[in-house]
């Protein structure tokens, strides 16, 4: 079976489980292949949670749910060394992070040092305890879900953790069909527990394997340089994209490229997936489906 008829049977399962998203399940796919995080944030009960699990089911992958509070200690989430008396020594007692997909729930409900402990975990897929560094599992995901910043109880995230989500959705509400179905259809938990696993770990990894193959000719990364340019001298509010973000960009539309089944980068693969890796860290506003900043750019900055 060929590697984009594995990646269609994934996105059809998906989409019968999370009805009327199939564009933000494809974006979702889309940032996991690439090896990267991702930040949904919305109202409370959109099905972020059910996205998440769903993706962790389908892919075959390891899940925990870390419900983020304002009490959560960096300790709850990485764990802890603890002294056992038989023998008189420390053992440690890895935390809910030892997974391959993390659901980070309401992220910015806890406090900075907490969010900040996941800091090295995303970007060095390690964590490091009282001196010692220990290796997360592979593949290894964080999806972090997050409440509008007006809600109350909600803290901000910082710049530098924003930076490390690949992208960030909004589903939104569904429409009147989708709506409907899901009030007339199965409980979407019976279907959670129905769904297959249609790839397990190394599967996944391979596929990321090849997904790092697709080739950008010299164009199509001169066209990506531009628009990270212009977003660094041309928009007022904000800092402009990282060279991280410049990266995600890059592995992001390999990704989209490969579920296409090309094996080749075209400058819409870019701009397919540019609002979702742009928008987040240049504007301080919420998420916000038009993208106004991102879609100025791609407007602003010709393809040639």
């Amino acid at each position: 079976m060929s590697a984009p008829h594995i990646v269609s049977r994934c996105l059809q399962q998906l989409d019968h489980i999370i009805l009327g998203k199939s564009h933000q399940t494809r974006l979702a796919m889309c940032c996991l292949l690439a090896r990267g995080h991702l930040l949904i944030e919305d109202l409370p009960g959109m099905g972020k949670t059910t996205l998440s699990h769903a993706l962790a089911n389908t892919l075959g992958l390891s899940y925990r749910r870390i419900q983020f509070t304002n009490d959560l200690l960096p300790g709850d989430l990485l764990g802890t060394n603890i002294f056992d008396k038989n023998d008189g020594r420390f053992h440690f007692h890895p935390g809910p992070i030892f997974s391959n997909l993390i659901l980070a729930d309401e992220i910015n409900r806890a406090p900075p040092k907490t969010q900040s402990a996941l800091l090295e975990s995303m970007e060095e897929h390690q964590v490091t305890i009282e001196g010692k560094t220990r290796p997360l599992p592979e593949p290894f995901f964080v999806i972090g879900t997050q409440n509008p910043s007006e809600q109350a109880g909600t803290y901000p995230l910082p710049e530098s953790q924003l930076d490390r989500f690949m992208m960030r959705l909004s589903l939104g509400y569904p429409d009147e069909k989708a709506e409907k179905a899901l009030l007339s259809g199965t409980d979407r938990r019976k279907l959670l527990a129905q769904s297959e696993g249609i790839l397990n770990p190394d599967d996944l990894i391979a596929l990321q394997q090849q997904i790092a193959k697709i080739t950008a000719k010299e164009s199509v990364i001169d066209y990506l340089y531009r628009l990270i340019e212009f977003s660094r001298h041309h928009i007022e509010q904000g800092h402009g994209l990282s060279p991280r973000a410049g990266l995600s960009l890059l592995s992001a539309a390999r990704a989209w490229a490969f579920m296409d089944g090309r094996d080749h980068v075209l400058p819409d693969d870019v701009q397919a997936v540019f609002p979702f890796i742009a928008e987040h860290r240049i504007s301080q506003h919420g998420a916000r489906e038009d993208h106004p900043l991102s879609r100025e750019i791609l407007l602003q900055v010709p393809v040639l």
